[in-house]
């Protein structure tokens, strides 16, 4: 990756008060958010990679989940399910650089919060965290 992050390591190592957010994304499109969620307390997982995103939701327990679509296939759209399986009340945010309206309604069916549009992304992605993520330590649902 060219930002200097790891798959699967923390881009910040502690946030006691803060979200810990996973960030899927395998085409690039949210480099950008880790910054704004860093600079709002959040502790962010990036991965550029769909198969390491389902890898890091297995492995621990996350706040919040922001998945990149992928393309009009929907290539993030196991991402999605898989939080969902894990936890329903995760919060998932699908975002795509070019809306498609058939993957819109899948994301929507499938639990996701909301489906945005990159780059004006960041600042609502932010906020819904701020907004809908469980308190920290608060135990996941089966």
């Amino acid at each position: 990756m060219t930002d200097g992050f790891s798959n699967g390591i923390p881009a910040q190592r502690s946030c006691p008060n803060g979200k810990r957010v996973l960030l899927v994304d395998d085409c690039g499109e949210l480099s950008c958010l880790t910054a704004t969620l860093q600079e709002r307390g959040s502790e962010v997982y990036r991965c550029d990679s769909y198969a390491e995103g389902l890898h890091q939701l297995e492995s621990r327990p996350f706040d919040f989940l922001v998945v990149c679509q992928g393309g009009p296939q929907f290539q993030g759209k196991p991402v999605l399910e898989r939080a969902i399986e894990i936890d329903r009340r995760m919060p998932v945010v699908v975002v795509t650089r070019c809306l498609n309206m058939k993957c819109y309604v899948d994301a929507m069916h499938l639990g996701a919060l909301d489906y945005l549009e990159s780059p004006q992304a960041s600042v609502e992605i932010a906020r819904l965290i701020e907004t809908h993520s469980r308190p920290q330590g608060a135990a996941a649902s089966v």
